[in-house]
């Protein structure tokens, strides 16, 4: 029988290693040029013109790079464009989230503990949300491009603020915070794909016909890459939540999201100050600290409600399917040490991922993940340190494919 399960997974993990590469390429050439810009010397007279100019050493060579607020005398025919990368990772985040949230809605998705809706709903309400994030923060960004930038940046965090504890009330407490990522970064790459790139090519156009830019477009431009500058990190720190149980299962985890995209502010404010030559900022390093350990206290609140108890929905036939009693006792036996409300394998002090294998019904809602990790392979428990036997793996893979009716 050819394994779905498996290939399922396989098919995740090239995506999301995908979504990693390009995220990476993204906010690596974004860091970089956020750099190179800020730390340019603007006061010298170039004979060729150009704005500024920095020499810097990698891998061996040297470079000049020197920067031109309109365009040199001749219009290179190879400009380099900066924008798959941005495109790249939207698109694959997002088939990422339609794979695991969207596909798996009863398992990762919905908790009916917070709001008890339809897998239909649940996804609804995700694919609404993030366009409506973009209208909203586009017409905010329109309103203020004249304004104070810094009225406009407190707008923006109230938005992102009342989203998370949108976010919290509707969806599982790891999909909140997922999701908060993922309206962020679709802020972000609409930013490239919306207003930066389209406002560069019009300047180009206009150079090339030998026009005078407007300069409005470099000023909307520059408006919506300093906001995606400060908006960097904490959509790395949302993207990486769901593997820290401390993050998304507290009570207050949508004032946590909060606190991050302040985090991400203080440590951006550092290092465009240093890049910049405005300074050393160290206060920024103390505001971070105060904030992550508010964050810590906040963390070890009460854990959010559990799940439902009772399989339900696609989980049902996975408890109900031959074999599912003695992968139960299998289960308690090698994984519910760990996997317990109350873990009582020494140096645990909350369940791995969030994941409790206590109950029956939470067996049989994490039926995948352990025929995955137990089952097809022997990625849990840890090097085997509860001694599962081949025969109790075989017995979880046979469970699983009963239910699965192959």
């Amino acid at each position: 029988m050819y394994d779905l399960a498996a290939f399922g997974a396989w098919i995740e993990f090239a995506v999301r290693w995908l979504h990693v590469i390009t995220a990476i390429a993204w906010i690596g050439s974004s860091f970089y040029f956020i750099a190179l810009d800020l730390g340019l010397h603007r006061d010298r007279a170039l004979a060729s013109g150009a704005d500024g100019e920095e020499w810097q050493v990698h891998g061996g060579g040297f470079y000049h790079i020197q920067k031109y607020l309109v365009a040199p005398d001749r219009m290179p025919g190879d400009l380099v464009w900066f924008k798959w990368e941005s495109y790249a990772t939207w698109l694959s985040g997002f088939a990422l989230l339609v794979l695991v949230y969207y596909l798996g809605a009863e398992f990762y998705l919905i908790d009916p503990a917070v709001a008890d809706i339809a897998a239909w709903q649940a996804v609804a309400i995700s694919l609404v949300s993030l366009a409506a994030g973009w209208a909203v923060y586009n017409a905010l960004c329109r309103v203020f491009v004249d304004a104070d930038q810094t009225v406009l940046m407190v707008a923006l965090f109230g938005v992102l603020v009342a989203m998370s504890y949108f976010y919290a009330s509707v969806f599982s407490g790891r999909a909140a915070l997922l999701h908060l990522g993922a309206f962020t970064a679709t802020i972000m790459s609409a930013n490239v794909f919306r207003i930066i790139i389209p406002n560069q090519k019009i300047v180009v156009a206009d150079l090339i016909a030998g026009r005078a830019p407007d300069p409005k477009y470099g000023k909307i431009a520059k408006q919506r890459s300093t906001h995606n500058n400060y908006l960097t990190l904490p959509v790395i720190f949302l993207m990486l939540s769901n593997h820290y149980p401390l993050s998304f299962a507290s009570e207050y985890n949508w004032i946590i999201a909060a606190l991050v995209f302040l985090m991400g502010v203080t440590i951006r404010h550092y290092f465009n100050s240093l890049h910049a030559r405005a300074g050393n900022p160290t206060w920024t390093w103390l505001a971070t600290a105060v904030l992550f350990m508010l964050i810590v206290w906040l963390s070890t609140a009460p854990l959010s409600r559990d799940a439902t108890e009772t399989a339900q929905g696609p989980a049902m036939r996975f408890a109900e399917a031959e074999g599912f009693d003695t992968v139960h006792e299998i289960v308690l036996g090698r994984c519910s040490m760990c996997h317990a409300a109350e873990p009582v394998w020494q140096g645990l002090l909350w369940p791995p991922k969030g994941v409790k294998l206590e109950t029956e019904a939470q067996v049989a809602r994490h039926a995948r993940a352990i025929y995955l990790q137990a089952g097809l392979s022997h990625a849990m428990p840890p090097a085997n340190l509860s001694w599962m036997e081949p025969a109790e793996r075989a017995a979880i893979v046979a469970w699983y494919r009963a239910a699965q009716g192959g």
